[in-house]
């Protein structure tokens, strides 16, 4: 049998240091090596952890163990980033750097950069001290908002590119076309970062909301151990983000306020927090498999940056549109578990972290989508609908939920070597057709499905709730509240 071939995506002429090899590095590096050319003589894994440095170091790769501070990061990187000729590529999967400093430090230096998140110095998520909105992705955002105000253009900088946030603005994008289409309207598709474009083409649509909709039903080969909690992806990024408050991009149509939301005076203003941790938030929405389900409202940079992205302005500049956006995310069934047993605990995390591995999970599917609603077909969900046998036979060393993550990863990675002077800039801005077209062979089954169901369909009335019976889609209707 010969040996399969994979389509090349770029050269990257200098080193590739790649910050943080847990499950998501992993699982990136066997597709850096197959469809970039770089060379193996100056690509560095960095990570203060070395149980899986043989990974690295079998491949005739480098591994540094070390952990970035405040203090060193840029004595540390600086060297392994300039080493020898050609433009480097920083690959930034790490937990507690900053993501706003290393994004800095590659652009002073010529070098491109991606990262999944933007990642805070150790300290932030747990500020006692610190005000809620202090401590949200919105606040995260706009310190990246604000770098790019002052430095524009420059050496490209992608900021959030996973899956979600990351993949998934390129799926509502394709979403809103197809809804388009579907009722009929005028579609004169903009250009890939045409911001106004967009958002008047969703406003003719009629789009009164998104939820990023996802059901992980992987399945482990054991059950949940006590004080261990376990999930599918990184523990610690999980915690930190279910432990900030919940956020969400905050639309036109909403004609009700929960009373422990909170706005902003400052920034975009395109999303509210509530005054109670995401992870334990619950929100009614819909995916094709499970059909209506449960999600927690865990704060993600997507619920903002598209909610932004999507806004109508009239001349004065006020805002005329925008969709309500946020996260709707039913994890696999052992990080529910490990969710009701860290909070019953007062919020505090368990001794023992497991992120499941394709070794240990039996089957299941990550079903992650766009849930486009309000619209003349009522909602259009859209997505990847990834299993873990399928993800075994595409790429190794991760389960469904990472190869979504990873591949986008590899998008976001081509497309800056194909635009390497864009500045820095979101997922949202991008051209979604080239990103989907590099990440599409690892997604499995990327379809679409409009559906009848509203937040009030065969809606049980045992007790007393305050809905909105004219609104299906409003958040008061959406929002877990008996």
């Amino acid at each position: 049998m010969t040996e399969k071939t994979y389509p090349n995506h770029g050269t990257i002429t200098g080193p590739v240091v790649m910050i943080g090899f847990g499950s998501i590095g992993r699982g990136t590096l066997p597709l850096i090596e197959r469809h970039f050319n770089f060379d193996p003589k100056r690509l560095v894994v960095i990570d203060p952890v070395d149980k899986d440095r043989a990974l690295v170091e079998n491949r005739g790769y480098r591994f540094v163990k070390a952990e970035l501070t405040r203090r060193n990061y840029r004595e540390l990187l600086a060297p392994y980033l300039t080493a020898g000729e050609g433009q480097g590529f920083c690959v930034n999967l790490s937990v507690d750097t900053s993501s706003l400093d290393l994004m800095k430090l590659c652009r002073e230096l010529g070098v491109l950069y991606i990262d999944t998140v933007i990642e805070p110095w150790p300290g932030f998520y747990f500020d006692e001290t610190a005000g809620n909105a202090a401590r949200t992705n919105y606040a995260l955002r706009e310190t990246v908002r604000a770098e790019k105000a002052a430095n524009p253009g420059g050496t490209t900088a992608v900021s959030c590119c996973g899956a979600n946030p990351g993949m998934v603005s390129w799926f509502v994008k394709q979403a809103l076309l197809d809804v388009a289409e579907a009722v009929g309207a005028d579609i004169d598709e903009p250009a890939a970062n045409d911001r106004d474009g967009w958002a008047r083409l969703m406003q003719r649509v009629g789009v009164k909301g998104i939820h990023i909709a996802e059901r992980d039903t992987q399945r482990s080969d054991a059950p949940k151990p006590s004080n261990v909690f376990v999930n599918t992806w990184s523990v610690e990024g999980f915690i930190s983000e279910g432990l900030q408050p919940a956020e969400l991009g905050w639309g036109t149509s909403e004609t009700w306020m929960p009373a422990n939301a909170k706005g902003y005076e400052e920034g975009c203003q395109a999303a509210i927090y509530l005054e109670q941790p995401g992870a334990a938030t619950r929100v009614r929405s819909w995916c094709p498999t499970p059909g209506p389900q449960y999600g927690f409202l865990v704060t993600h940079n997507e619920s903002i940056s598209i909610a932004d992205f999507f806004t109508v302005r009239d001349a004065e500049g006020a805002v005329a549109y925008r969709p309500t956006c946020h996260y709707a995310y039913h994890p696999a069934n052992l990080a529910v578990l490990s969710l009701h047993e860290m909070f019953g605990n007062g919020g505090t995390a368990q001794p023992e972290m497991q992120v499941l591995d394709e070794s240990n999970i039996v089957d299941g599917v990550d079903e992650l989508g766009v849930l486009l609603y309000g619209h003349r077909r009522n909602a259009y969900w859209y997505g990847s609908q990834l299993s873990i046998g399928e993800t075994r036979a595409l790429a190794p060393q991760q389960n469904a939920t990472g190869l979504q993550v990873t591949s986008a990863v590899l998008a976001g990675m081509a497309w800056a070597l194909a635009n390497p002077k864009a500045g820095i800039v979101e997922t949202d801005e991008m051209d979604f057709r080239f990103c989907l077209g590099v990440q599409l062979p690892y997604l499995g089954p990327v379809k679409g499905y409009f559906t009848d169901w509203t937040p009030l369909k065969d809606r049980l009335s045992l007790f007393p709730e305050e809905l909105d019976r004219q609104n299906p889609w409003s958040f008061r209707n959406i929002l877990v509240t008996v």
